[in-house]
């Protein structure tokens, strides 16, 4: 049996956020590299990895030291999941489990779906049964609980079930149902979900089950918080052997410090929180409430970064830093602070394409891409989104969202005229109440 992964696809609601979602580094590991950890302990040994033109030689290089037994597929376009496994028919050949690495989930889906299986079903699907609307398919089932079909973003109120689709599915024979799928045409990216409809009504037996551990699905950057959160929470703290800390930090709670770990005195870092390898925590800072920084970043003196997702490569002074994404390579000027909370005490709203979206958060900070950097006394609001490779110029209060590649910054007028003021110097008098203690 292979696990089939699905890598070709391109968000488009990710933005600023411009790495692939399965290739997020969550405790020094891709999100990839975790869904594979998680195939690999429910049996599954071989993998096939649909990639696309952007992303293949990244995934090839992170995954040929895990020598694995693993096959690459490439999908020129991002057509969907039928295309997607169309591309790699030449790798495919009876059992395969289909999977979205951008869903985050734990082994006991695969030992489901495994269970399941051995009933003779040609495909087994996976449902997760949700008490309000989410934004995907649900499965259409029959009066006696049989597939029917799935029906793609309903919309609230709509909904033909309570069983949300999860892409974990089995299918018995890969050759029979890559056959079927060249055989519907739809004008949208749906044939893969019309198929498996067409595949029930002409008696292939599909059955459905419902999945009741942890799952996630990646939609929207601010939910890289809530994956950050489920590894932190899965893992036990430790301290790598070369990690440097003062004696005068302090280290509280479930804390990660991976290799090479510099901590100078005056920090503190309370779990649970993940610290990359390479990276300093300066003097004065604190780092708390689910907070995960990674490799090779400077958090320097006095710097409070709370609940917030940082990439590699930054460097940070004298800022705060608050429920914030922060892609990699980002610099912050001195007192740069992110704003996470709305005086009006509302839920936080995002720009996403052209729709305002309600992320659900009384606290969402910052949302950054890439290679940006900001000025000193830079301020930015809550739910802002900064696009890779831009700069926030000091001083500017930015309250509305910034493009790729664009500077802003604050004009200045400044009145300049001659100074009238005359000084009597009372600093010796003032020095001597100050050293008697007045």
């Amino acid at each position: 049996m292979k696990a089939v992964f699905l890598c070709g696809g391109i968000g488009k609601r990710m933005h600023p956020i411009t790495e692939d979602k399965f290739m997020l580094k969550f405790l020094g590991k891709t999100l990839l590299e975790h869904q594979i950890e998680t195939a690999i302990k429910a049996g599954i040994k071989d993998f096939v990895i649909i990639c696309n033109p952007f992303n293949e030689e990244k995934i090839k290089n992170y995954l040929h030291p895990l020598k694995l037994k693993v096959e690459f597929a490439l999908q020129k376009e991002p057509k969907g999941m039928a295309d997607a496994i169309i591309n790699a028919e030449e790798f495919l050949d009876g059992e395969i489990i289909v999977v979205n690495p951008n869903d985050v989930f734990e082994v006991t889906a695969y030992e489901k779906i495994l269970d399941s299986r051995r009933s003779g079903c040609d495909a087994v699907l996976l449902g997760f049964k949700v008490d309000s609307y989410f934004s995907g398919g649900y499965f259409k089932l029959d009066g006696k609980g049989e597939f029917v079909g799935i029906a793609e973003k309903p919309g609230e109120g709509n909904e033909p079930s309570d069983l949300v689709n999860i892409v974990v599915h089995y299918h018995k024979d890969a050759k029979k149902f890559i056959s079927h799928l060249k055989k519907l045409v739809s004008e949208n990216d749906d044939v893969y979900e019309k198929t498996l409809g067409v595949m029930a009504a002409d008696g292939n037996k599909i059955k459905v089950v419902t999945y009741t551990g942890y799952w996630f699905a990646i939609k929207y950057p601010w939910h890289i918080l809530e994956i950050a959160k489920y590894f932190l929470d899965k893992e036990y703290g430790r301290i790598s052997k070369t990690a440097k800390i003062s004696p005068r930090a302090t280290i509280e709670g479930k804390v990660i410090i991976e290799d090479n770990v510099r901590v100078f005195e005056g920090a503190t870092i309370k779990g649970p929180c993940h610290i990359g390898k390479n990276s300093v925590i300066g003097t004065d800072v604190l780092v708390w409430n689910y907070s995960h920084i990674g490799d090779y970043c400077v958090v320097g003196y006095s710097t409070e970064v709370k609940h917030s997702f940082i990439g590699d490569n930054c460097w940070f002074h004298s800022n705060y830093i608050g429920d914030s994404i922060i892609a990699n390579s980002c610099f912050f000027g001195a007192k740069t602070v992110t704003a996470n909370y709305r005086f009006d005490e509302k839920t936080v709203k995002v720009n996403v394409g052209d729709k305002r979206i309600d992320t659900g958060l009384d606290k969402l900070g910052a949302i950054m891409g890439d290679d940006c950097k900001t000025g000193i006394n830079a301020s930015i609001m809550p739910g802002v989104k900064i696009g890779p490779n831009s700069i926030v110029g000091p001083g500017v209060v930015l309250d509305k969202d910034l493009e790729s590649n664009k500077t802003i910054s604050v004009e200045q007028q400044y009145l300049i005229k001659d100074n009238t003021i005359k000084y009597t110097s009372k600093k010796e008098e003032l020095m001597k109440r100050l050293l008697k203690g007045k």
